[in-house]
């Protein structure tokens, strides 16, 4: 795709929600257990805090909705978080919002996609075995379609994202209204009972309130993903700040509904999941051996009657699919992120390029290899992942609200009248609200994860914050020594060109780039060998001079048989004997048609100059030779760089060329 077609990837409403918005939708398919998973550390005892955990859930993602939209409606030009911090409270917060997110967006496409993996499992308990292979290629899938452009990845992921949606919504509203009409659903799990773990029975005090605050935290996994639609607000058509704000209230809504839908439902049907399926009592066989089903499987088994019912593999596929999908926020958020950061130069500025389908590919490549390594690592284990999972988003939401409320301060100091600043404090409030609220999550999940794993995820990010500003310093420090202040200093010309041609053996390559060296008409001129086999130096002299070639052959001896070393020391003595001369050192080299050609070929020019270029003074010059094989290459269509990609057809050399002839005569 053109660059001039980058505004025909903007994305309506329809495709933008399920694009940026599957993260936190699909949550609602695990925060509900994991809530349970923490609060059955004590046994059946402590469900009944469940509907006032998910209640806080709930008030909390409303704030954090209607914090992000005054964001969206505040800096519509993408960067979210990022930008409000860097601008409102200084470059060095910024960049711990952006380490923080960016470790957390790797972590959403490890859990999202180990958690569908689950749910596959869940159906299919055959592909125990598989876990990780599978975990694995689902993200390759994912890397695949997010490389052919944000649009096409929008149409690929809109109807499992809906589709999903639509299947919770119905399961809900379908138990709800089997229980109003006394025939409740239960789980296939309702009669087993959970002994607690060890040194969690009868919690009391401060003990009982910790197992409380991690229940919530765990199931503030629901809030993940929700910046991601400030974060790519330049993505939406316009008007874009208020297309992105309705996509934001619009996903607010649904994921709130489903969210409290699935936990009165799991509640009703008194769903039992444990950490250590071993703690369930009453199970029929060997604890080891039994395959616990996530609570969103066991809630549709018990809603459609049964495990074998059409409504439970509907449910099951569709969880599977969106939970999979979900990771495609991430794979929309890091590289919108990586991009910006890249062009403040804080990372790499290869991760601002965009790639043939208009996408950020080396963003998206990144994040699928960091991703595939972590799930590699701990197993594809939503378990032992989660832990490492939200501290991320915490500490964006809290610094970015904390940077609204400043920039609301300084809209009122700029004067207003008495409308605008009645909305600009009513905006300050709700931002301040979301920043008290979202901090003291923070400070929840810090403490009640850190053990657990949390601390490397903290690590991750100290470390990333380190290396972009190491980064931004190496950018500032080549760019001040590579600045110009009288443009005239630097085109002096040297005083005098000596020019060396290295040579090997005497054959077409040495004598073409004999040939280009003399072309510059240097002040002095020279062949260079390295004596490294003397007999061999000896008869290069001896055809040198039969040949009379009229370009003086120097010879290097080489006791040590080495190549590179006597040719740099020799090109530095000359430097040092003549500091304000200029040497060309002109290097012959074979261009190749085939991979595996180069690992023959090109070895010592390729060291040579390697060690050259940290001469000062030294101008290196590759004199090619294109052998039988490239040239080959360059006549074959498929091989044309990017012809396939372009859609260019196919090259012919015309008529009297044999390639022409066969493709005219083919024809």
């Amino acid at each position: 795709m053109r660059s001039e077609e980058l505004r025909e990837t903007l994305l309506p409403k329809r495709l933008a929600l399920p694009i940026f918005a599957s993260d936190p939708l699909s949550s609602v398919a695990y925060a509900t257990q994991e809530i349970l998973l923490v609060l059955t550390l004590g046994g059946l005892a402590y469900l009944h805090f469940t509907p006032w955990i998910a209640a806080a859930v709930v008030a909390l993602l409303a704030v954090v909705v209607l914090s992000y939209r005054q964001v969206v409606h505040a800096y519509p030009s993408g960067g979210g978080s990022y930008e409000v911090v860097s601008t409102n409270l200084g470059p060095s917060a910024g960049l711990v919002v952006a380490a923080s997110l960016l470790v957390d967006y790797v972590m959403t496409v490890a859990v999202s996609v180990a958690s569908g993996v689950d749910n596959v499992i869940s159906a299919l308990p055959s592909l125990a075995a598989l876990r990780v292979p599978l975990a694995l290629v689902f993200v390759a899938l994912l890397t695949a379609v997010n490389l052919r452009g944000v649009r096409e990845s929008g149409r690929a992921f809109a109807a499992p994202t809906y589709l999903f949606v639509g299947a919770v919504l119905l399961m809900v509203a379908t138990g709800l209204v089997r229980h109003a009409l006394g025939d409740s659903p239960l789980a296939a799990t309702a009669g087993y009972g959970v002994s607690p773990a060890p040194g969690d029975a009868d919690l009391t005090g401060p003990a009982l309130l910790m197992l409380v605050l991690r229940a919530f935290s765990s199931g503030c996994t629901a809030l993940t993903g929700v910046e991601a639609i400030s974060n790519g607000v330049p993505a939406f058509r316009p008007p874009k700040s208020r297309n992105a704000a309705t996509t934001l209230a619009a996903m607010g809504l649904t994921a709130i509904t489903m969210f409290a839908g699935v936990t009165a439902l799991a509640l009703i049907a008194r769903v039992r999941i444990t950490a250590d399926p071993c703690r369930l009592t009453g199970l029929p066989g060997d604890c080891h051996d039994y395959p616990q089903r996530t609570v969103i499987a066991q809630l549709a088994a018990a809603v459609f009657g049964g495990e074998h019912s059409p409504g439970f593999y509907l449910v099951q596929a569709a969880t599977a699919l969106v939970l999979i999908l979900a990771a495609n926020t991430a794979f929309n958020g890091f590289p919108l992120l990586a991009s910006i950061l890249a062009l403040h130069r804080f990372l790499p500025r290869q991760l601002h390029n965009r790639g043939d389908r208009l996408a950020f590919s080396n963003g998206i490549l990144a994040l699928a290899i960091v991703a595939g390594l972590l799930l590699w690592g701990y197993r594809a284990s939503v378990t032992s992942l989660i832990h490492l999972y939200i501290l991320g988003v915490f500490t964006s939401f809290t610094l970015s609200q904390l940077g609204m409320v400043r920039h609301w301060n300084r809209e009122l100091r700029a004067g207003a009248g008495p409308v605008v600043r009645r909305r600009y404090r009513t905006a300050r409030t709700v931002n301040a609200l979301g920043a008290g609220v979202t901090g003291l999550v923070l400070l929840i999940v810090l403490v009640t994860k850190f053990a657990q794993g949390a601390w490397l995820a903290v690590l991750a990010a100290v470390v990333l914050w380190m290396t972009m500003r190491g980064i931004r310093r190496h950018y500032d420090t080549t760019a001040a020594e590579l600045s110009v202040t009288d443009p005239r200093d630097q085109l002096v010309p040297p005083s005098r060109v000596l020019a060396l041609v290295l040579v090997s053996r005497l054959h077409k390559p040495t004598l073409r780039a004999l040939a280009y060296a003399r072309a510059f008409h240097p002040d002095r001129l020279e062949a260079l060998t390295v004596a490294v086999d003397r007999a061999e130096a000896a008869h290069l002299a001896e055809q040198w001079a039969r040949y009379g070639i009229e370009v003086p052959l120097k010879v290097i001896d080489s006791p040590y048989r080495e190549v590179a070393r006597p040719v740099v020391e020799y090109v530095r003595s000359i430097r040092r004997e003549s500091p304000r001369d200029l040497v060309a050192v002109f290097v012959p080299e074979y261009v190749v048609g085939h991979w595996w050609e180069n690992l023959l070929h090109n070895q010592s020019a390729l060291w040579l100059k390697s060690r050259l270029l940290f001469t000062p003074g030294v101008m290196i010059t590759s004199v090619p030779w294109q052998l039988t094989s490239s040239t080959r290459a360059a006549r074959h269509p498929a091989r044309a760089p990017g012809a396939v990609r372009r859609g260019e057809p196919p090259r012919t050399e015309g008529p009297g060329s044999s390639t022409g002839a066969r493709e005219h005569g083919a024809g």
